[in-house]
């Protein structure tokens, strides 16, 4: 098996986790500059957009860091004349920030051949991918740029999937983590296994560098991940919550205030299955028991979302959190950093 650190080209085996949404080149390059993996979540961005984003991490850092993508289960649907429907059924949310319901788009997501083009582009260290396994063309064409290819699973089956289909590590993401759940074998609410007991199978059962994710916030978190058998960890919330992400001052509040047993999955945001705090609009959408399918539902909310964010409204946004959320202390990606890397076993 190889190195992580020596696969990637980093000095120390702490990986940023990539928020879809809410990453910002700062943190990322905070995160590389440490000498740990930054990362940059690219759900929705078209091509020009990623080409800008690696643009501005290449001017930030000239560290490795790694650029994230979901990969299609074949289930999304596309716009519909049921938009109007499920659009109306949210417009207390848009009133609520003073916007119109959006008009149908000709299409909810970028595809995944104009994200991978300008992932081409970019050229960065790492390609993750989440909810699924990547093809072996895209491998394949990621190797021959000399892009480490990084999967993720939330189950053994996923991950032995995973390492069959060529991948050249491994993140085992526990039911603990903030965000979505990126299941793609079974069905989410079917695949929530924990961190504790997940890592130590997923390293068993795989032949690849295994990073471990989910409830990791501190050097105890990140000591637990290496004596699970894990070569790195991913850690999430602890750096969201710091003043180089791209959240709001609510959120940052709700994730220091959010107990741990106060975060609860959800589809009703996005209509996928994700971690995070149950705030108004939560509680709101799954009342009504009208929640759109993916990536409707998340397109729609967005809307809403992006207004409530500009108006720190934290009761109308996603409030993404893991159920370590308590122990995210830290002002600083810095300050953060310098906790985990505490954690790291000597050599």
């Amino acid at each position: 098996m190889s190195d992580l650190r020596a696969l990637v080209g980093i000095e120390h085996p702490i990986v940023l986790g990539p928020f879809g949404g809410l990453s910002s080149v700062p943190l990322t390059a905070a995160v590389s500059e440490a000498g740990g993996l930054g990362s940059f979540g690219l759900y929705g961005y078209d091509g020009e957009r990623i080409r800008q984003t690696g643009a501005q991490l290449r001017a930030a850092t000239s560290k490795p860091f790694a650029l994230n993508i979901w990969l299609p289960l074949g289930d999304e649907v596309v716009p519909n004349a049921q938009h109007a429907i499920f659009a109306q059924a949210l417009q207390p949310f848009f009133e609520a920030v003073g916007e119109e319901l959006p008009a149908r788009p000709d299409a909810y997501l970028p595809s995944l051949d104009e994200q991978l083009e300008a992932i081409w582009d970019v050229a960065p260290a790492v390609l993750s991918v989440v909810f699924g396994v990547p093809s072996e063309a895209l491998i394949e064409e990621a190797h021959r740029r000399g892009i480490t290819v990084v999967g993720t699973a939330t189950t053994v089956a996923e991950a032995v999937a995973l390492a069959e289909g060529g991948v050249d590590a491994i993140v085992a993401t526990g039911s603990e983590a903030a965000g979505h759940r990126v299941s793609f074998l079974r069905a989410a609410e079917e695949s929530l296994v924990g961190t504790f007991p997940l890592v130590p199978q997923v390293v068993d059962a795989v032949d690849v560098p295994v990073i471990a994710a989910g409830g990791i916030s501190d050097r105890r978190g990140v000591a637990a991940a290496f004596a699970l058998g894990a070569q790195g960890a991913q850690v999430g919330t602890a750096f969201l919550a710091t003043a180089e992400s791209a959240i709001n001052d609510a959120h940052r509040e709700a994730i220091r205030r959010t107990a741990a047993d106060e975060t609860v999955l959800t589809r009703a945001m996005s209509g996928r299955l994700a971690r995070g705090a149950r705030n108004r609009t939560v509680r709101a959408i799954e009342a009504s028991g009208t929640i759109a399918p993916f990536p409707l539902q998340n397109w729609l909310t967005g809307r809403f979302r992006a207004a409530a964010g500009q108006q720190n409204l934290g009761e109308l946004q996603s409030l993404w959190m893991g159920q370590a959320a308590p122990l995210a202390r830290y002002g600083t990606a810095a300050e953060a950093f310098a906790e985990l890397v505490q954690g790291i076993p000597a050599r």
